[in-house]
């Protein structure tokens, strides 16, 4: 357990993110000096493509559409893996590997067989999933060490880029920052005929920070999250990439604990952004610097036939902390290649959830005196259900980020239900966020609102911030999804 002074600093300490999260607001300094072993050297290590896992077997018809499912077995465990080169860490890893990949059809589900391999309890949660409450991973479902249980992901959503993580009550931070996660990456008709690149032109890539001992050993400390300096992908720290001169589709997941990345590439080269949380937005539009905060996801079109073979192009964080070396990774242009894709000028229209009939407020704080992040006051209590939403029901949730004196950024992030962005502080959103979302960051002193409609599944699922140190201090809270009958609460 955290003393309460630990609570106070780490919390305290937090408040600099929201002072990188100005454009320009931290130099950056070139720190990547070094010899063979240096994990801050970049684009020493080519990139390690995301292993698309093969299902077992399958089953017989069981979802809406009459599909069979598809079988998995992801379990976490230990396992020595090399990150730095020439030296040996010891990670907590689905299947015993940096973030696998499973690839979803909507309407067939997935079936996911686990045995917790780990000393520590874990719960797995698929991170924008429409799921049964059985099937989310709550805090109440963890499995300890050895015990295992089936998942039933019925994919009975519109096409997105998902990910899986712990959401055990205690160990959540750890396990995923020792590197259990997985990629889920559902897919429709609807998209599938649309003329994005596909196929090994459709690239996952997963951000995250990390921080490395000599020997190669993760250093995790909950207080440190300044001084994490390696930035990994797909496991790799600062890879290379080879690309062709053509367009790729590359689906961007922050798994971060509390990292945000402000990316740019090149000299400020202009990505083409398709898609956030919840799959394809409305409409493209281009931009030349992409935000992407812990839990996030982020899709964009790089057209690379616009440089010659030869051209090496860096991807980096605009809002690296001092002393930090940006670069994220580099894209080097070997080769020539056909390309019929292209980005639609409409991508997919925001389907209306109705008027909104109940409006709810949140109140993300920190309490100095406990050391405890708060939701309308309150600290995460297992025990009490703070509100119940009923099926069909569309509601208005107002977040407001009152860490003004520590200048604490915090992040909603509600299970079971995407949401609509209505506006920032009375602003329509930006483009990048006119889709669906399951997470958004709100800065000090500022309000997000957001509608979002109940459907399909009642029982108990979680919000909280996705800011996972956050989250482990208090910054829960508990609803309870009933039916159109129960009384409103």
């Amino acid at each position: 357990m955290l003393t309460r002074r630990q609570l106070i600093r780490a919390s305290a300490a937090t408040g600099l993110l929201a002072a990188v999260s100005g454009a320009g607001a931290v130099a950056m300094a070139d720190t990547t000096g070094g010899g063979p072993g240096n994990p801050d050297e970049p684009f020493a290590v080519p990139l390690r493509q995301a292993r698309v896992l093969r299902p077992l077997g399958a089953g017989p018809g069981r979802g809406r559409h009459g599909m069979g499912y598809d079988v998995y077995r992801l379990s976490p465990r230990e396992t020595d893996v090399t990150v730095v080169p020439g030296t040996t860490t010891r990670m907590r890893l689905f299947n015993g590997e940096p973030v696998p990949v499973i690839r979803a059809v909507r309407g067939r589900p997935v079936v996911i067989q686990q045995t917790n391999g780990l000393g520590v309890p874990f719960a797995m949660h698929l991170h924008g999933g429409h799921v049964p409450a059985h099937d989310d991973g709550h805090p109440d479902d963890e499995l300890l060490t050895g015990a295992g249980r089936v998942f039933y992901y019925p994919n009975d959503q519109q096409a997105s880029s998902m990910w899986l993580h712990d959401h055990s009550l205690h160990a959540h931070a750890e396990n995923v920052y020792f590197g259990a996660v997985a990629g889920y990456l559902l897919t429709d008709e609807f998209e599938q005929r649309l003329p994005l690149p596909k196929g090994r032109y459709d690239v996952p890539l997963y951000l995250r920070d990390a921080k490395f001992a000599a020997d190669g050993s993760l250093v995790y400390d909950m207080e440190g999250f300044m001084n994490r300096p390696t930035v990994l992908v797909n496991g790799r720290p600062r890879p290379y990439f080879e690309v062709a001169a053509r367009k790729y589709r590359i689906r961007l997941t922050n798994t971060s604990n509390e990292r945000a990345f402000l990316l740019q590439l090149g000299e400020g080269d202009e990505m083409t952004h398709i898609a956030s949380d919840g799959g394809l937005l409305p409409a493209p539009y281009a931009t030349r610097a992409l935000e992407i905060w812990p839990a996030e996801r982020q899709e964009v079109v790089i057209d690379f036939s616009r440089y010659p073979v030869g051209t090496k192009l860096v991807l980096a964080n605009r809002i690296a902390y001092r002393g930090e070396a940006p670069e994220v990774m580099r894209f080097d242009v070997v080769r020539t290649a056909e390309d019929r894709s292209s980005v639609p000028d409409r991508l997919r229209p925001v389907a209306d959830v109705g008027t909104p009939t109940v409006e709810r407020t949140f109140v993300m704080s920190f309490d100095a005196a406990t050391g405890r992040h708060l939701i309308n006051g309150k600290p995460f209590d297992p025990e009490r259900v703070d509100i119940r939403p009923r099926i069909g029901t569309t509601e208005i949730w107002t977040v407001h980020n009152t860490d003004t004196k520590f200048g604490i950024p915090h992040s909603m992030h509600t299970h079971l239900e995407h949401f609509q962005i209505v506006d920032r502080d009375g602003t329509a959103p930006a483009p990048g966020e006119a889709g669906w979302k399951d997470t958004v960051t709100v800065m000090p002193g500022k309000s997000v609102r957001f509608k979002l409609k109940f459907t399909d599944y009642t029982g108990k699922f979680m919000y909280h911030c996705h800011l996972l140190g956050h989250m482990t201090m208090g910054m829960m809270g508990q609803m309870e999804v009933v039916d159109r009958t129960a009384r409103r609460a």
